[in-house]
């Protein structure tokens, strides 16, 4: 009697099993074209990474394919490395790199929380739904748009910011000066992509209980107490996934943000404008050394990895909860 209900409650739990499969088998294959796309654009081409290790210029006009070509190339070891840290620019470059993402990183984070609590406050859902669309706009233009905007203001020969207003002011032309650089940089970067961050954290804000906000007021809590204790530690999570993702992007540039809006950053500009991803660009385009571009975005990568790790570490450590793994 007790064999024959085992072996049917061994049968109920091998059909459910198999049923669950067959649904999850269905959900699943909803995610084949994300997967697809993923090994085709991120796994496939890591096989590149053997070209940071070549001495790769030049595609060989006697090579049949990309393939052979590669493997045909002389093996140099990290001389490609070292060409990159010989540069006498190269920790210019790498120190903008690193500051300009980090102050990108807080200043877009206080303001997109800022922004996403202040809309969530308005009432009138005419005026939350303009200043979403309006703060979200920006996102979708591209930085050629962008710089032409910044060109039309600050232009020395005919933008609104002329050399003849700015030097009534006792100021240089700003679109030829290092100075002003680093803050019209900071500037459109958050003009640009506060409202995109800004969406992730008020959505994140409407799926809060609205009775907790009622407990608060009953208990005689005021408008910035109710922020404070109840709105922070819902978005806290959220806050902390998305730092972790930015901080693994710290060695990465914007090429659009440091090379359009400034036309280049030739010349006096180069200094406050040079990052990572231009000096690669200008580099490839001079010398056509494909191995060196390769290594620059090879270790770009390994800094990203060790960024995350490193601070993911620190929040599991601090706030396990909160951790991405």
């Amino acid at each position: 009697m007790a064999t024959h209900v085992a072996a049917s409650s061994g049968g109920k739990s091998t059909g459910m099993a198999s049923t669950d499969l067959k649904k999850n088998l269905i959900l699943c294959s909803m995610t084949l074209p994300g997967l697809i796309w993923l090994i085709l654009i991120r796994y496939l081409p890591m096989f590149g990474i053997i070209v940071s290790f070549k001495d790769f210029k030049l595609p060989s006009p006697r090579a049949t394919n990309i393939i052979s070509d590669i493997f045909s190339r002389e093996w140099v070891g990290l001389d490609n490395f070292g060409q990159l840290f010989s540069s006498p620019t190269t920790w210019q470059f790498m120190k903008n790199t690193i500051v300009y993402n980090a102050i990108f990183i807080v200043l877009g984070l206080v303001l997109a929380v800022a922004f996403a609590i202040l809309i969530s406050e308005l009432t009138t859902k005419f005026l939350a739904k303009t200043y979403q669309t309006l703060m979200f706009f920006p996102y979708f233009l591209s930085w050629v748009v962008v710089s032409y905007f910044v060109w039309a203001f600050l232009s020395p020969t005919a933008g609104l910011w002329r050399d003849g207003f700015v030097n009534s002011l006792g100021m240089s032309a700003w679109y030829n000066d290092a100075k002003p650089w680093p803050f019209i940089l900071v500037i459109a970067n958050l003009w640009k992509n506060t409202g995109y961050s800004c969406i992730l954290y008020l959505a994140a804000i409407t799926g809060i209980d609205t009775s907790q906000y009622e407990a608060a007021r009953i208990d005689g809590a005021n408008k910035w107490q109710q922020i404070w204790h109840i709105t922070l530690p819902h978005l806290r999570t959220i806050i902390i996934i998305l730092f972790i993702m930015n901080v693994g992007r710290i060695f990465n540039a914007d090429f659009g943000l440091f090379y359009q809006v400034p036309r280049g950053g030739a010349g006096a500009l180069t200094k406050a404008t040079e990052v990572v991803d231009t000096y690669v660009y200008k580099m490839l385009k001079d010398t056509i050394n494909i191995g060196v571009s390769t290594a620059v975005g090879f270790f770009q990568n390994i800094v990203g990895f060790v960024c995350i790790m490193v601070a993911n570490t620190i929040v599991r450590k601090v706030d396990p909860d909160s951790a991405m793994f």
